[in-house]
């Protein structure tokens, strides 16, 4: 894809109308919120501007890096098999869909088992089915557009990317496992999907993704009343884009590296053995949980007396 069409797609899924996660969940900040970490230490005053902006910038700072080392690697490895998938139907017709169905599921498996509470494993199954929804009914190439008289729409869409319809097969067969329950379909699984059927880069991807984690976390925000729409896109511009840059770097080392299998969920006809030491390097820079505190609030988020958000 070329630069210029990678970036109009870049921007359609930039749009904050798409299931991106800020109307219905917050990723813990309003549990946070509500159990006083935004308070002074004595709760008799009330917080001050200035503090609130501090404190929601530590949380960002916090939340980002904890996603990122969750996710990331999962939309790595979902990139990876995704992309054998697409360009091998393209040269012979030898991939397999179920081989690569149960690929995705096996990740799809771990991301589930590596997400410590049940309320994080709600958002991400609902929007993880969204975008999915997304792809088949937003960007899939409508039969009339080829009717006479309409402006040439040649460039973008899911059918027109190489592979495109193969792709489209392969979310299909998602839904209908996540509909039979035999998958969860987690967002960052989900999101790597779309991402390939699209055309998007693996780094593109990636980068969006977590840009749209933190503009839902600054969305939430103003939702909650901490911060006023001014402030959030201060934020967005000055302290997040540095933190999504410093955040996406340090996590590239994880491409292709989760839990020392890619090669297996990448190739159906893999037989490559990994070494005892080349699993122990890529542990050590695969997913991982880094904010307890974090994890231990969204939990809870489900007992608070009243809440805006579902998750």
């Amino acid at each position: 894809m070329d630069t210029e069409s990678e970036s109009y797609l870049h921007l359609l899924l930039s749009d904050s109308n798409l299931p991106t996660g800020s109307f219905v969940a917050s990723a813990g900040l309003e549990s946070y919120v509500k159990h006083g970490f935004f308070s002074p230490a004595d709760f008799t005053s009330t917080p001050s501007p200035p503090s609130l902006t501090r404190s929601t910038i530590n949380f960002v700072r916090d939340s980002v890096q904890a996603y990122a080392h969750s996710a990331l690697p999962f939309i790595s490895a979902v990139y990876d098999i995704c992309v054998v998938y697409r360009d091998q139907r393209d040269v012979d017709g030898s991939a397999s869909l179920e081989q690569s169905l149960r690929s995705l599921k096996e990740i799809d498996d771990l991301y589930e088992s590596m997400t410590l509470n049940h309320v994080a494993k709600r958002a991400s199954t609902a929007q993880g089915v969204a975008h999915l929804t997304l792809l088949s009914k937003g960007f899939v190439r409508p039969s009339w557009l080829h009717d006479k008289g309409l402006l040439d729409g040649e460039k973008l869409g899911v059918q027109t990317q190489t592979g495109g319809a193969h792709m489209e097969r392969l979310a299909d067969e998602l839904k209908i496992h996540i509909r039979r329950g035999d998958i969860n379909g987690h967002l960052p699984i989900c999101w790597g999907i779309m991402t390939v059927a699209l055309g998007l880069s693996c780094e593109r991807s990636q980068y969006l993704h977590m840009f749209l984690h933190a503009r839902a976390l600054v969305s939430a925000s103003i939702r909650l009343n901490i911060l006023g729409p001014y402030a959030a896109q201060q934020l967005l511009l000055h302290i997040i884009h540095p933190l999504l840059d410093n955040v996406v770097k340090s996590i590239k080392p994880n491409h292709l590296r989760l839990v020392g299998r890619a090669s297996s969920f990448s190739s159906p006809s893999s037989t490559s053995v990994v070494s005892d030491s080349e699993v122990d390097d890529e542990c050590e820079i695969g997913p991982a949980m880094t904010w307890p505190l974090g994890e231990i609030l969204a939990t809870r988020h489900d007992l608070q007396h009243s809440r805006i958000f579902n998750s």
